[in-house]
């Protein structure tokens, strides 16, 4: 009854380039192999960008009025972030895992309406210095988290591998963004961590200067880090914020690139947000 129990480790690995997923992967199958329950969100911005110029439907990305970065996603854009996350990146990784004797379970937001929320009815930009309004776009945000399922496939032995896109109430897919779904997923879970592994050591004081990595972050000061964040980061420390807010003990901003990345997170390696 312990084990059932016992609240998972979260982990979002990032869709940026220069991710090592062998290492990624050779280190959730040995945490997996003491016992630990996981639960793995991901990424695949950097090959979905690749396939839509390939596709003739080249990424375009918008900025908030609030300064927050994200795709502009148009029905075709969707159909082909769907093909891409659920797809290759989904099936990849649960591929890994498997070769590694993981029993991994690939699955998207959608399926099951894990990931559950509001299709926004419009998106305030700003561009060339205008503020401007785009309607017609699938984004929106993941409110509710079909936990019983997760539950379910956790107690059953299985490490869910899970893939953006998100149901709307509506019953649309919907673009949403990967370190917040995970956040939200985090906190339904009642984890203790989240680690968020990018293609950087954490969050830099002055981005791209590696040296300049920000060790630790009290839980009362992540607001103020927002602004030193640059680009996707931002959205990171964001997710961050929203996971303790859930109730999840802290937040680790770690390197993907390095081996043992999971494990060097968890021993304080990278930008430690919370306790």
């Amino acid at each position: 009854m312990t084990e059932r129990l016992s609240a998972p480790l979260v982990v979002k690995i990032g869709g940026g380039d220069g991710l090592d997923l062998d290492r990624i992967c050779d280190d959730l199958a040995e945490i997996s192999s003491r016992g630990t329950r996981l639960v793995v969100v991901h990424g695949g911005s950097a090959e979905t960008n690749r396939v839509a110029e390939q596709l003739g439907h080249p990424p375009e990305f918008v900025t908030s009025v609030s300064g927050f970065t994200s795709r502009r996603t148009d029905r075709r854009t969707l159909e082909i972030f769907q093909m891409v996350y659920c797809g290759q990146v989904n099936k990849g990784l649960v591929e890994r895992l498997q070769q590694r004797g993981v029993n991994a379970l690939g699955l998207s937001g959608l399926d099951g309406r894990l990931w559950e929320g509001p299709r926004k009815a419009a998106i305030r930009i700003v561009k060339d210095g205008r503020r401007m309004v785009l309607r017609d776009d699938y984004t929106g945000k993941v409110e509710r988290v079909n936990l019983k399922l997760l539950r379910d496939l956790l107690d059953s032995g299985y490490l869910p591998v899970i893939a953006p896109p998100a149901i709307s109430y509506e019953g649309e897919a919907i673009n949403v963004d990967g370190d917040r779904a995970a956040a939200r997923t985090a906190a339904a879970l009642a984890a203790d961590t989240l680690v968020i592994l990018s293609n950087v050591p954490g969050l830099l004081e002055d981005f791209p200067d590696e040296s300049s990595l920000i060790s630790s972050i009290p839980s009362n000061r992540v607001a103020e880090f927002i602004d030193v964040a640059q680009d996707r980061m931002k959205k990171k420390v964001l997710g961050a914020q929203e996971a303790l807010s859930g109730g999840v003990r802290r937040v680790v901003l770690a390197d993907g690139r390095v081996e043992r990345p999971i494990q060097r997170a968890l021993e304080g390696r990278g930008t430690v947000i919370g306790d």
